[in-house]
């Protein structure tokens, strides 16, 4: 028998294949079915969870540095550059109160790891309103292309731009779409923060630049005993005075009410 003769009848026919390929794609199409396009969703009705409410930050790691102001030069774990360590071991608190800059240590670059409350809401269907009771904070999440104000002044929160992100099919991670019919099951909030006013990472001084940009991922789960917790890791990057992106995991965990709200102003020590 030639090899051939002995290739036909090992191997299918073209079209046998083309009809076991498209069987296997059918049964993955049942399997893992693609949404279905219809009306679009706005991003409050496609979020994957709730992130509205009252939250509490439950402080579990670094409560050294941020139950308590360090001491000047104390920033281990932050990576800074020549200049930025210049910067953290010249702090001077008294400085910062006489030129009004209380809140340095309040800004989109640490608010998320300051012993705080948060107050979520939906200020309308595409726009996020996290408000902090410690310094007294509004941060605004936009969802939509990045639309930041042109040559608009720095602000401690600055322009920050919202998007949904989830799981798809065979694992991939790719952005919640408009068109999807309904909200996914699993996902997450990403947001990215730039436009800000130089702050600090740390209340003693640790410094960031306004060429920072605030990268933060917002993802909820809740415990078998109903427990339910927001987790918020943060990438603050910033080419001026860190040497190495800084990351953080905050946790906080939801209230049943406004109980123990108690905004305050900002400290400079």
């Amino acid at each position: 028998m030639s090899f051939r003769m002995l290739l036909r009848r090992a191997l299918p026919s073209s079209a046998l294949l083309v009809a076991l390929l498209l069987g296997v794609t059918v049964r993955v199409e049942a399997q893992f079915p693609f949404p279905s396009q219809g009306p679009a969703l706005t991003p409050k009705q496609m979020a994957p969870f709730d992130p509205s409410g009252y939250w509490v930050a439950v402080v579990t790691e670094d409560w050294q540095y941020r139950m308590m102001t360090p001491k000047k030069g104390d920033f281990p774990g932050i990576f800074l550059t020549p200049a930025g360590q210049a910067l953290a071991n010249s702090w001077d608190p008294a400085k910062d109160e006489a030129n009004g800059d209380q809140c340095k240590s309040y800004g989109a670059g640490a608010i998320m790891r300051v012993p705080t409350r948060l107050h979520i809401t939906w200020q309308d269907d595409r726009m996020l309103k996290v408000e902090t009771d410690a310094g007294i904070q509004t941060r605004l999440f936009h969802f939509g292309p990045p639309t930041p104000p042109q040559d608009a002044a720095p602000t401690w929160q600055g322009y920050s731009s919202a998007s949904w992100e989830g799981l798809r099919p065979f694992g991939f991670v790719m952005p919640i779409t408009a068109g999807a019919a309904s909200p996914p099951e699993e996902g997450f909030l990403k947001i990215v923060t730039t436009g800000l006013r130089s702050g600090y990472l740390r209340k003693n001084g640790v410094p960031y630049s306004e060429n920072t940009t605030v990268e933060e991922y917002f993802d909820s789960f809740k415990e078998p005993n109903g427990d339910t917790w927001l987790i918020v890791t943060s990438i603050v990057s910033d080419p001026v005075y860190l040497a190495q992106p800084y990351l953080t995991s905050s946790q906080f965990k939801k209230l049943p009410d406004a109980s123990g709200w108690d905004p305050a102003p900002c400290e400079a020590k």
